[in-house]
């Protein structure tokens, strides 16, 4: 006798084979499963480095209150004849609504803006959006400091938003109620390439004629701003250059650089030992330059920044080094495998 087994209300198709409504299956429609072990630790390595960066906003803060901050800003507007034609008259539009405005209330309009992100990456509130805040605000003082010691300082912070944001680092916040979910493989190869060109352009600034004779005074200003035991310190390394020849010490300073963004670029393609091996040099160089900052780059003759662009470079390393084994492994994946074709015969 034989039988046909229903599977679906939908009409019978010859030979005793059901039609079955099977779902659509999609290349890379697959859904991210949960965050592993190693997952939830990057991220908390990331919550934490985030914090670190608001304690820097908070005391920049503190120091931006000091009366000299407010005279070296408003003294930026004279430098505009040393920059190119496009990034001049973007600043001078940007002095003469402060002007308008009256530079006290401007000022006290940028330390307003710089309060609410420090309460942002203490806490995670309002992220994503306090991230491109702060991104907008930091190549806003960029622009308008004119690209001085100031100016950079607040690119490399603005870099610092970007790399927050592809990184997802405040997820898991209190004050957060994002998805925890890892970043793509384009946002953790993006933070590289970004930190990357950063590691560029300061390899070509090395590269350029007269860097030794820069970099002697540097060390210079450096030790006479230095406390004792730091002033000791640098002391050293300038004696080190001495003895090597500071022209030679300096192409020796613009070969790491070169090494160091050149790593960066073709990082995602790097194995992870190798990749691993770059970001803490990158560190630990990153430091070094932040060590021979006099007084560790408070107040580096530009009244803008506590910690000088050298500490919140360490810092980006830091994001990279929790962010990079991302490249390795792919995320987990939930697969919706289609259902088995079962065959139902007939059955004597």
């Amino acid at each position: 006798m034989a039988f046909t087994q229903q599977n679906s209300s939908a009409p019978q198709h010859g030979n005793g084979v059901p039609h079955v409504r099977l779902p659509v299956v999609q290349t890379g429609a697959e859904k991210a499963g949960p965050p592993g072990v190693a997952d939830q630790a990057a991220m908390r390595v990331l919550r934490w480095l985030r914090l670190v960066f608001g304690v820097c906003f908070a005391i920049n803060l503190g120091l931006h209150f000091h009366p000299q901050y407010a005279a070296q800003f408003a003294r930026q507007a004279a430098d505009v004849v040393a920059q190119p034609h496009w990034l001049a008259v973007w600043d001078g539009a940007v002095w003469r609504v402060l002007s308008a405005a009256g530079v006290s209330k401007g000022l006290a309009l940028l330390f307003g803006i710089e309060a609410l992100l420090t309460v942002g990456l203490l806490t995670g509130w309002g992220f994503p959006a306090m991230g491109w805040l702060g991104l907008a605000y930091e190549l806003l003082v960029w622009s308008a400091l004119g690209g001085g010691g100031a100016g950079a300082a607040a690119l490399v912070y603005a870099l610092g938003f970007a790399l927050l944001l592809l990184l997802r680092a405040w997820q898991g916040s209190a004050w957060s109620d994002a998805a925890l979910r890892r970043p793509g493989l384009s946002q953790v190869r993006w933070a590289l390439w970004l930190v990357g060109l950063l590691w560029a352009a300061i390899a070509w600034t090395a590269w350029q004629p007269g860097l030794g004779l820069r970099l002697s005074d540097a060390l210079i200003q450096a030790q006479a701003h230095a406390p004792n035991g730091q002033a000791e310190w640098i002391a050293f390394w300038a004696g080190l250059g001495q003895a090597l020849g500071m022209d030679e010490f300096a192409v020796l300073i613009a070969v790491i650089d070169t090494l160091i963004a050149a790593g960066l670029l073709l990082a995602p393609w790097l194995p992870c030992w190798l990749r691993r091996l770059l970001l803490w040099s990158g560190l630990m160089f990153s430091l070094l330059a932040w060590s021979l900052n006099g007084a560790l780059g408070v107040f580096p003759g530009s009244y803008s920044d506590t910690l000088s662009a050298a500490a919140i470079g360490a810092w980006l390393f830091e994001l990279l080094l929790a962010a990079h084994p991302w490249l390795e492994a792919a995320p987990p994946r939930v697969m919706t495998a289609p259902p088995e074709m079962r065959r139902v015969g007939d059955a004597a």
